[in-house]
């Protein structure tokens, strides 16, 4: 039973994904070019992991149009040393083969159609946009074009939620009737600004992650509640339930607030089966390193588990978008299948809005 239950997680710690293709991108390929339109998306700072696998990308520049951000950026040692250009020449670099969308929320969807129209395959943080029409026809043109859309949903490629993703899918828990999770965290006044500015607020830009996760354990839902509170004046909402139907009896729950103390530290995933239940708590370790804390509780002993609640043991700590990159320059190079397809990332779009009340 040790030996089966080791592969099994083994599998999950290398990153087996869906398709069961594992991302380790070929070094001995041509590095793939790759530049940055934007810096002002919150997880814009992700393309300092991306700068650093010299071994399978070659940066070739950043665009920020407008000269204020642009200026931020530059005092930033994050981006010392790049080369900075218009968007019109980085969308026109004939060289160039991706692009890492990093616009804010709201400006987002428009800059990652520039990019497929361009002919780019792309980086799209999250979430993608505020007009499900828009995203429709981003996900058409570039699936006619054959190019890649992978979302920024950095939990995705977490150990803890793939060893979840594994064990759902092999039916470890058996059927899954519940799911809990919540992400918050606890915001200053000028992030709280900021927030205000989108009419999701924290559920649209934290929330989302959450919908994201329950899409891919459950499906599309049949039916969405959402609860959308502010528990201040400041016109933030800052504060929000989801509640996901399905037909088959599951209900998942999905919470996520800018009010909560210590909040990152008891980000949570539950999901409970009729043969047993998987705690992911926190989803982040240390800050936000990927790979989080797993507990596991079945019913009966497997060959690869035995009864009752235990620990599963998770690979090393790392950069929580290492092997987001890893897995994009993987499916770039035709090594691996995307494991989230076009209809996958517009079901996830679809329900983020809706439950936002963005329709």
């Amino acid at each position: 039973m040790e030996h089966s239950r080791r592969s099994f997680l083994q599998a999950a710690a290398a990153g087996v994904l869906l398709s069961g293709s594992v991302y380790s991108a070929d070094t001995k390929k041509p590095k793939i070019k790759i530049g940055q339109l934007g810096t002002t998306h919150a997880h814009a700072s992700k393309t300092g992991m991306l700068r650093k696998l010299t071994d399978i990308f070659e940066f070739i520049a950043v665009a920020e149009d407008d000269p204020k951000h642009q200026k931020t950026a530059e005092n930033s040692s994050l981006y010392k040393d790049v080369k900075w250009v218009s968007s019109e020449e980085l969308l026109a670099m004939p060289e160039l083969q991706a692009i890492a969308v990093e616009v804010d929320e709201h400006n987002s969807l428009a800059a990652a159609q520039r990019c497929i129209s361009a002919g780019k395959h792309i980086h799209f943080d999250k979430p993608a946009g505020e007009s499900l029409p828009d995203f429709r026809k981003l996900l058409d043109e570039a699936k006619a074009k054959k190019l890649v859309v992978q979302m920024g949903y950095m939990l995705r490629n977490n150990p803890a939620i793939q060893f979840c993703i594994n064990a759902v899918r092999e039916g470890l828990i058996g059927k899954v009737f519940d799911i809990d999770a919540a992400m918050s965290r606890l915001d200053n006044e000028s992030s709280r600004k900021r927030i205000s500015g989108y009419a999701g607020g924290i559920p649209f830009l934290l929330g989302c992650h959450l919908v994201d996760l329950a899409v891919i354990l459950l499906g599309e839902p049949e039916k969405i509640h959402s609860f959308m509170k502010q528990t201040r004046s400041d016109g933030c909402i800052d504060n929000g339930l989801f509640v996901f139907e399905y037909a088959s009896g599951a209900v998942a729950t999905i919470r996520s607030s800018a009010s909560e103390v210590e909040g990152f530290q008891k980000r949570y995933l539950t999901i409970r089966g009729d043969k047993g239940t998987i705690i992911v708590l926190p989803l982040e370790n240390k800050g936000n390193m990927s790979g989080g804390t797993v507990q596991l509780a079945l019913l009966n002993d497997t060959d690869k588990f035995k009864k009752g609640y235990q620990e599963v043991e998770m690979p090393p700590l790392k950069d929580r978008y290492e092997d987001q990159w890893r897995e994009f320059a993987a499916i770039l190079n035709g090594e691996m299948t995307n494991p989230y397809s076009y209809e996958h990332e517009y079901i996830v779009q679809k329900c983020v809005l809706e439950a936002c009340g963005l329709k």
